[in-house]
Parts: structure tokens; sequence; C-alpha cells
């Protein structure tokens, strides 16, 4: 039927293709005026509400900052206990061989 008009049967392939691309760009922005998604209702946030939010989660960062600084301190306290044990261990140690070299001596 569209072959049969003369103006149609002279465009090439790529004439139809733009043709096709224009009228399917159209219908797709047809559809999308025509059915607009329903816009959320955005509630505005006060100027009070934004700082009192802002305050809460700074005292929460804070907190977890010092919770952490404290599990810090208590992880160093026992590598310091621990390593003075491992101190006390090595300088037994050393005393038990020096006398034990104290004895091969002879």
């Amino acid at each position: 039927m569209f072959a049969q008009i003369p103006f149609l049967r002279a465009l090439s392939g790529e004439a139809w293709a733009a043709f096709a691309g224009a009228i399917g760009s159209a219908l797709l922005l047809a559809r999308k005026l025509l059915n607009p998604k329903p816009a959320g209702k955005h509630e505005l946030v006060t100027r009070s509400d934004f700082y009192a939010e802002t305050l809460t989660t700074r005292e929460r960062i804070n907190a977890t900052h010092l919770a952490i600084l404290e599990k810090l301190d208590a992880n160093h306290r026992d590598l310091l206990a621990a390593l003075d044990r491992q101190v006390s261990r090595i300088n037994a140690l050393e005393t038990g061989l020096a006398r034990l070299d104290e004895r091969t001596r002879r």
C-alpha cells in the first residue's frame, strides 16, 4: 500500500530507517508526556530540624569515636601486659642459660 506512492518508493533504506526512528522517537516522547509518573511529595525540612539531626549525627559519631578509642586503649594495655610477661620469661630464661653456661665453663 505505501510502496505504491511514488515518493515513498524513491526513498533509500537509510531514509526509511531515519523515518522509522523519527516516528518511534515521537511516539516515545508522546507516551512520556501523556503518562507522567506521579511525583512523590517532597517534605521540606526546617532549619531547626536539620540542625537537630546534624547535632544528633555528630554526637553519634563522637560516641562511636570514643568507644573505638577506649577499645584501642584496652588493646594497647593488653599488649603491654603480654609484652611484660614475655620479657619476664625471657629474663628468666637468660638467667637460667647464664647459670648453665657458668657450670659448663669449668
